[in-house]
């Protein structure tokens, strides 16, 4: 019988594992008592085989008979079996009955007194599920893990670090804009609503997403139209290379109108851009007509409050439990307002038309809490109205009346996946608009705003994304050439925008420092560094720039490979030999 036991042992695998295994227990019975330890540890070896073989079913039961077998070590084998059922479970999508084996877990590793993983493979079964693809099986996974968590103490974080709260979150919001761009939001809603409980969210309404000019012609509130729509030109774009072959989408020529526009009875995010009132979400970007392109971001990144997803004209948005009451408000708090960037292009442009006669004096500006001085100073330095400027904690807020002012030009956060990147183009008038008039303000305080001469390096020392790794090397060689090096974010705005103006010649990476060049007097030249991304927003950054009159030349580097961002924040390098070259191009003399 022994040998006949031994012989079934060694010749089970995947094909046969089922059989042989009906075998041995149909065998256990007439084991020696003097066999049972020997006989349970070959059985704990042949359930480890078949874990090796992902044969996982076969493994539990293999480990299962090896604890009915054993005295001694019943309860780790026990154990293994247990673990090794729910890896099973999940493997084959059969959620519904983990939970329970999840509690059976904690009593058996008590009982065997184990130390060791709490988490039996949950997070990187979820992990394997969101590589694939699959969605559901990846947050059904990922719940699971949490509890794990909750009973054993198991991991906090996912395979890529999130928490597996935003984790969960946001493969829901990807799942629910699937089933909302099909046109299923109401299949969407009772999505949410299956996990909401669980991740501690409020429930999703599904509003019509209108334009706010679509918003004010239905009544709902004030519009006045202060700059019409017009076509712009399409910027030259100048490498030192020569001609590059961009993969971007040249955005819209139509600049949109400009306006202000008041609503009453609003209900809005901090944070975010969105605008409810009664059944509809007043939205300008959500309603364009190239909004398709559009992987619109409310309600997924760290510091937002509420879940958003956004297709076929309608969107679903998280009500909110509680909400701050204001009696009113100017609208300059949104999506991306901490970024300088951001906050520039998309913001400050705005407070050209809360200036017009036609906003409310009275209304405080209202700004999000979590922006640096920097943009604070900004808007004192606009506002012709000696405003209050009242900053919004990460709170919904009901607005009895709010104003509101456009983006310049359409904006997307980011494009869609395998949608070619939107470039936007930025209207010259409206940003020629704002440069002139924070210049005007700081002559009128005194500030000198004399062209020097100077040449000025923008580091990016201080910044983990979309850096000039050999940026120290670059500095030794401009430094020969009378270039000093400028820490712009150790600098007021006003600073900044008084050493821009007085630059002839500034070179740095095309990134959020580079906005100011904005301010540039117009006889300056600019050398914008990047990596070699050909998708890259070249046209916005020329648009912008050249907004000033000043002129701007690219050099692409080198990307540094195996980096875990996205591609526009890519790290690079570019040699001396380059910008070298770039500075002669410009007509700047080494």
């Amino acid at each position: 019988m022994q040998d006949d036991f031994r012989r079934i042992l060694t010749q089970a695998n995947r094909a046969n594992g089922a059989t042989a295994l009906d075998t041995i227990e149909g065998a256990l019975a007439s084991v020696a008592e003097g066999r049972a330890e020997t006989t349970a540890q070959h059985l704990a070896t042949l359930g480890f085989r078949f874990q090796g073989e992902d044969s996982f079913d076969l493994a539990a039961r293999a480990y299962g008979l090896a604890a009915r077998t054993s005295r001694s070590r019943a309860a780790h084998y026990h154990l293994a079996a247990i673990r090794t059922r729910i890896v099973d479970q999940c493997r084959r999508q059969a959620f519904d009955g983990v939970e329970g084996l999840l509690e059976e877990l904690r009593q058996a590793k008590a009982a065997a007194g184990d130390r060791g993983p709490n988490d039996p493979s949950l997070i990187q079964i979820a992990w394997d599920y969101e590589l694939a693809g699959e969605a559901e099986s990846a947050v059904r996974c990922y719940l699971l893990g949490r509890i794990a968590r909750d009973i054993l103490g198991g991991q906090a974080l996912t395979v890529d670090g999130d928490p597996i709260e935003r984790k969960i979150r946001n493969l829901r919001s990807l799942q629910m804009t699937a089933l909302a761009e099909a046109g299923r939001h109401e299949e969407a809603q009772a999505l949410h609503e299956r996990t909401r409980t669980t991740l501690g969210l409020e429930p999703v309404r599904i509003y019509d997403i209108v334009s706010v000019r679509q918003a004010a012609a239905a009544g709902a509130g004030d519009y006045r139209e202060l700059v019409g729509p017009r076509r712009i030109a399409e910027p030259e774009i100048r490498f030192l290379e020569g001609p590059v072959a961009l993969l971007s989408t040249c955005g819209t020529l139509d600049a949109p109108p400009q306006y202000v526009a008041r609503f009453r009875d609003c209900l809005t995010f901090p944070r975010s851009n969105i605008v409810l009132q009664g059944n509809s979400l007043i939205y300008d970007l959500a309603a364009h007509p190239d909004s398709g392109v559009a992987d619109i971001k409310d309600g997924k990144n760290s510091d937002q409050i509420m879940t958003a997803v956004y297709g076929a004209g309608r969107a679903l948005v998280e009500e909110s439990a509680a909400a701050q009451v204001l009696d009113a408000g100017l609208m300059m708090f949104g999506l991306q307002s901490k970024n300088y960037g951001h906050w520039l292009l998309e913001f400050v442009p705005r407070m050209l038309w809360f200036n017009d006669p036609a906003c409310p004096a009275g209304f405080p500006i209202c700004i999000d809490d979590h922006m640096p001085e920097t943009h604070r100073q900004i808007v004192e330095l606009l506002d012709e109205r000696k405003r209050p400027i009242l900053p919004l904690p990460a709170q919904a807020v009901r607005f009895k009346e709010l104003g509101v002012a456009p983006v310049p030009t359409f904006f997307p956060f980011d494009a869609r996946p395998g949608v070619p990147v939107y470039d936007s183009v930025w209207p010259k008038d409206v940003l020629g608009a704002m440069r002139r008039a924070v210049l005007d303000k700081l002559a009128a305080h005194g500030v000198d705003l004399r062209t020097t001469g100077r040449r000025i390096f923008l580091s990016r020392k201080g910044f983990t994304q979309r850096q000039l790794v050999n940026e120290a090397e670059i500095i030794n060689a401009l430094a020969r050439h009378g270039f000093e090096v400028v820490y712009p974010e150790k600098l007021s705005f006003i600073e900044q925008i008084a050493l821009y103006h007085s630059a002839d010649v500034i070179v740095g990476s095309a990134s959020s420092a580079m906005t100011n060049t904005i301010f540039c007097n117009d006889k300056a030249r600019v050398v914008a560094l990047i990596h070699e991304n050909r998708s890259f927003n070249f046209r916005g950054y020329t648009s912008m720039i050249e907004s000033s009159g000043a002129k701007v030349l690219f050099i692409r580097g080198s990307t540094v490979p195996g980096e875990k961002t996205h591609p526009f924040h890519a790290n690079y390098t570019v040699t001396p030999g380059q910008v070298l070259r770039g500075l002669e191009s410009v007509g700047v003399g080494t």
